[in-house]
This record gives structure tokens, C-alpha cells and sequence, in this order.
């Protein structure tokens, strides 16, 4: 009862907050921020984002590993093991998760009139009242103004990745039959055993090394721990940074509704839990402690560790090497971008994924 009489103040607040700032002159609106540098995203000012920067960079080098996926040429066995390995160091518990939420709350907090919002009721009732409302409810957040464009933006920018993920799965799953006239694809692999053990450990050897920065001219071309990546402008799609990207990516076949289905739309509380996140690092003071409250989904967490199993199981039922393709497709790939899109219908049964046909 006290946290709904919390939520209902906090509604009652941003009211009158919405009001008073509609009554007041032009002149006495808030000045207009200076553009950000070209090496970074276009943030409200607020307190230090680091450590959740950081956790979302992690999803950043995630899509840069899948780019890397999508721009490698398949010439042997090792190919697709350095693929499967790259994919799967991030499968292993809320370690994607997590970046994901952290990469979308810094996508939503570019939105000022939504970030103000926010303060605007934290000032009114205090920190604690708007924390407490946040962490019970994280749909609460989507009414406050500004909250509709932080979250377009966010499920563009979610989505737009999605789809990359499955356009690189198609490439591999048509891959699974293209290799069928290369030699080394024929070859019968007997066991399996230290492939999934590799899998296994995968995540043991991850090292994210995904800047937002001008490139280091000093650095070696190509070095893995020197990777360096710009992007102008505004902070979007993960996929978006990349300077290179694959080239004749198939496409994918446009999604319909059937006669008495309902049109896709964005999970509301999954968005919500992203944009939350959002608010509160606008109003916390660096303490990571609240926001790791809203940095993991359970749900998500388990659809993409039902995909990792998938994918061992595949490989362990597979002979070839052409049929890990199809399992990097079916499993690594597109099972993984179910787990992580926003869309409602897609993500109605994460607990149950239908596996990849």
C-alpha cells in the first residue's frame, strides 16, 4: 500500500510538474546543451555514467563480434569454431543482459525532456520516494514526458541490431549448404566431445576491448586488443558504429500479421525496465548498487542459456562440419536475437523458445 500511494504521488507530481512548465514564459526554459564531442554519445548532463558505460560497452563488442561473424570468410573448421567461440563468451549468465539493458538506458538518457522530467520529480518528492517508485514499477517511468521519443528510440535502436544478428544467421544457414562442395565441410567429425568443451569455457577467455574513440595511430593495424571504433553523432544501433560492414547480406522476408493477430509491438515492461534504468542513473549519485536492481531480466536470461545448450546439443548431434553453420545460424544467431528483441509477440514464450527449424 505504501508503494502504490508512492506511485500514485509521483504521478500526482509529474502533473503538476508538466503544468508549471507549460505556464512558464519561453524565456525561462532550460538552456540549450552544447553539442557533444564526435567521440561519443549525445548524453543529458548528469552525474558520471562509468560503470554502467562500461557494462554496455560490453554489448557493443558483442555486435562487433557479430559483424566480425558476418565478414569472415568460411575456409575451414577452425572459421567457424573461432565464430561459434566469439558468440558464445557472451551466452554464459546475465553478462549480455545486462550490457543490454545498460546500452538501451544510455540510448534513452540522449533524451533531455525525459531526463528532466525525472529530476523535476525527484527535486519534488525527494530521491528516495522516485527510486523506490522506479524499482517497483519500471512502466511507471513510461508516462513521464519525454519518455515516448527516449522510447522509439531505443526499439529502433535494439531492433535495427536484431535484425543485423539475423541477417548474419541467414548467412549462415545458407552457408550450411554452400559448403556442402567444399572438402574440409565433408569431413565426419567423430567427436565432439572438446568442441562443446571449448564452448563450455568460452566465456572464460572473453576480453571486450570496444572503444568509442578516435583510432590510436600508434596501435598495430588489427590488433585485437586495440580495437578502436567511431561513430558521429547521436548514440543508436550497436551495429551502426561500424565502419565496415558485410556486404550482400541476404535479406529477410517481411514479417505479416494474420486475420485476428495482433500488430507486433514493443514488450512494455521490458522498455520500461531499459528507460528506468535511464532515470535512475540521472538521478543517482554513482552508486551502482540500485541500478543493479533493474540490470538483469530473468526471463532473458534463461532464453539465452537454453539457446547455448541448443546450440552444444546441435553440434554434439552434428557429423559434418557444414552442419555447424546451421547450428551457428539456428542457435548462436537467430535463436539469441529472439531472446534479445523487444517485440512483445516474439518474446511472449522466452521461457519455452520454439527451437530454429
Amino acid at each position: 500500500m505504501k508503494t502504490a500511494r508512492i506511485v500514485a504521488a509521483l504521478a500526482a507530481a509529474l502533473a503538476a510538474v508538466s503544468h508549471a512548465a507549460a505556464d512558464e514564459p519561453a524565456a525561462s526554459s532550460a538552456p540549450v546543451p552544447a553539442p557533444a564531442a564526435a567521440d561519443g554519445p549525445v548524453l543529458a548532463e548528469g552525474p558520471e555514467l562509468g560503470p554502467l558505460t562500461e557494462t554496455a560497452e560490453v554489448y557493443a563488442a558483442f555486435h562487433m563480434d557479430v559483424n566480425r561473424a558476418g565478414l569472415r570468410e568460411l575456409r575451414s573448421g577452425a572459421d567457424l569454431d573461432v565464430v561459434m567461440d566469439s558468440l558464445a563468451s557472451y551466452y554464459q549468465g546475465d553478462r549480455l543482459v545486462d550490457a543490454q539493458i545498460a546500452y538501451a538506458a544510455l540510448v534513452a538518457a540522449q533524451h533531455p525532456e525525459f531526463v528532466d522530467a525525472v529530476r523535476s520529480v525527484a527535486d519534488y518528492y525527494g530521491f528516495e520516494t522516485a527510486r523506490a517508485a522506479l524499482l517497483h514499477d519500471p512502466i511507471f517511468v513510461t508516462g513521464f514526458m519525454g519518455a515516448d521519443l527516449a522510447q522509439e528510440s531505443v526499439v529502433g535502436a535494439i531492433e535495427e541490431d536484431v535484425t543485423h544478428m539475423r541477417q548474419v544467421g541467414e548467412r549462415y544457414r545458407q552457408a550450411a549448404y554452400s559448403l556442402q562442395r567444399e572438402t574440409w565441410a565433408l569431413r565426419r567429425e567423430r567427436d565432439r566431445q572438446e568442441r562443446n568443451e571449448a564452448l563450455n569455457t568460452a566465456h572464460m577467455r572473453l576480453q571486450t576491448s570496444f572503444r568509442r574513440a578516435d583510432p590510436d595511430p600508434a596501435a598495430e593495424a588489427g590488433a585485437q586488443t586495440s580495437v578502436r571504433l567511431t561513430r558521429d553523432g547521436r548514440l543508436g544501433s550497436a551495429v551502426s558504429m561500424f565502419a565496415e560492414r558485410p556486404a550482400n547480406l541476404p535479406e529477410l522476408p517481411e514479417l505479416s500479421v494474420a486475420v485476428g493477430e495482433q500488430q507486433i509491438t514493443p514488450d512494455e515492461r521490458r522498455v520500461g525496465r531499459f528507460l528506468a534504468v535511464a532515470a535512475l542513473q540521472s538521478i543517482e549519485t554513482g552508486d551502482m548498487t540500485v541500478l543493479d536492481n533493474l540490470l538483469g531480466d530473468p526471463a532473458v536470461e534463461r532464453c539465452i542459456e537454453w539457446s547455448r545448450l541448443m546450440l552444444q546439443q546441435c553440434i554434439a548431434a552434428g557429423s559434418f562440419r557444414y552442419e555447424d553453420s546451421y547450428c551457428i545460424a539456428a542457435h548462436a544467431l537467430n535463436d539469441v536475437a529472439q531472446c534479445l528483441t523487444t517485440a512483445q509477440r516474439e518474446r511472449r514464450n522466452l521461457d519455452h523458445i520454439t527451437v530454429s527449424n
